[in-house]
């Protein structure tokens, strides 16, 4: 798109000429410099990618990991059903909360130093969690999981921001996302059978284990995706692309930004109607697919169902059967639509070129949400139910990457800042749950 036609000068959050670290949005193209993440192998883009991705999944499997665990929680420390289900609100809303703090550590010191941090974090936390031996000690080693999981949320489209030009970020960034919906369906499989046959204690382990094991690989994979063309610019050092320089923190340092002028920036995005209208329409998706996680929990470990822990993990596979299933839909198809009308309309891309890919998961993914309530009401039989999960898990993963790719197109050039206002909204609705 356009540069003088879009939205991303809006916000200015790196020095007082709104320039970043001497690229000017208005005019640069992306240069052919091979320091460019944008010109990157694509092996290097994969590896650094998927890494992230992974952590992106563990991230939303400690998020969703205690919906199968309530009745457990119940019988270890006699709280109530509600108290229980606080362990995946809470976690929940301060996983959205928890970008406060990492996008602007983010632009300071880049993000691989910030990955490696925080998935050091999410495993040490779980430790905690495993460990713990009263309810209000489990609570709060549980927000502080969310906290250290946040950073593999509202960053993740900067990082294909920085890869990826427009014509491919859709199908890049449905891969995130089904990762992100992986976590949140498969996760609980993973957990419901660990609960079933080793106790809740060691599905924090196996987070614990599998974060670690992610934080070594990613000390090697994952590359720094700031690009500083001034810095890169004035280095002429040989050695640069050396091994110790990749794996160096120090890549993605930028001396000119500011902790408190990217807190700023992130307040006035707030105010963004392109993302007032992504964080309405994610949170609303989002929302509702926590509240169908918990209500299919509640539901099928009670009467008449009474269903054992992992068969509540078997049902959520529908959900991921219908995020699979909208892989192509959400991601290279909003590609396709868009790079179509951009043909037919003289070779200026738009932002809202993407929208009319909504029409389908707008469709089938409240239609999901009614099919589930209406047999959850009724006590139908679970297939009724699952053919629902699997539509609304369909609407959440498409309807939530087209409206991020639209939003990134818009901002592209500060979409680590301008994403964080979605996390927070579409993550404290999480709060739906403890009101059921």
């Amino acid at each position: 798109m356009d540069e003088d036609k879009g939205t991303c000068n809006h916000i200015d959050y790196a020095d007082e000429q709104g320039l970043e670290d001497g690229y000017d949005a208005k005019t640069a193209e992306p240069a052919q410099d091979p320091h460019d993440p944008k010109n990157w192998p694509l092996l290097t883009k994969i590896t650094t990618y998927m890494t992230i991705c992974c952590f992106t999944f563990l991230a939303n499997v400690n998020s969703s990991n205690f919906t199968v665990a309530i009745k457990a929680i119940v019988a270890e420390f006699h709280v109530s059903s509600t108290d229980a289900g606080h362990l995946v609100s809470l976690n929940v809303f301060f996983f959205g909360l928890g970008n406060l703090a990492w996008v602007p550590l983010m632009r300071v010191f880049g993000k691989r130093p910030v990955y490696l941090a925080a998935l050091l974090g999410l495993s040490m936390m779980n430790v905690w969690s495993a460990k713990a031996t009263g309810y209000s000690e489990l609570l709060g080693a549980r927000i502080m999981s969310g906290l250290a999981a946040a950073a593999a949320d509202a960053t993740v489209p900067a990082v294909v921001g920085d890869m990826v030009r427009p014509e491919g970020r859709g199908h890049w960034l449905m891969i995130f996302h089904l990762a992100l919906t992986s976590g949140l369906f498969v996760g609980p499989l993973i957990n419901a059978y660990i609960v079933q046959d080793a106790g809740w204690r060691w599905m924090c382990w196996f987070l614990a284990i599998a974060s670690g094991v992610v934080w070594v690989v990613g000390i090697f994979t994952i590359r720094e995706t700031t690009y500083l063309p001034s810095r890169h610019k004035a280095s002429q050092d040989k050695s640069h692309n050396s091994v110790w320089s990749v794996l160096s923190l120090k890549q993605g340092y930028n001396p000119d930004a500011s902790f408190l002028r990217t807190v700023k920036a992130i307040l006035s995005a707030a105010a963004y109607p392109q993302l007032l209208w992504c964080a309405f329409t994610i949170g609303v998706s989002v929302g509702w697919n926590i509240v169908v996680q918990l209500t299919a929990s509640r539901t099928f470990t009670s009467a008449p169902y009474t269903w054992p822990a992992g068969d509540i993990g078997l049902l959520s596979l529908a959900g991921f059967i219908g995020s699979l299933l909208a892989f192509y839909v959400g991601g290279r198809l909003i590609d396709q639509i868009s790079t179509r009308y951009t043909q037919r309309r003289g070779g200026d891309r738009q932002p809202e070129y993407r929208l009319p890919a909504l029409v389908v998961p707008g469709v089938v993914g409240p239609g999901g949400i009614l099919i589930f309530g209406l047999c959850i009401a009724h006590q139908t039989h679970w297939m009724g139910v699952a053919v629902g999960y699997a539509m609304q898990a369909f609407g959440v993963a498409a309807i939530s990457n087209v409206a991020v790719t639209y939003a990134l197109d818009c901002y592209q050039r500060v979409s680590c800042v301008l994403f964080l206002p979605l996390p927070p909204n579409h993550r404290t609705s999480a709060f739906r749950p403890m009101l059921l």
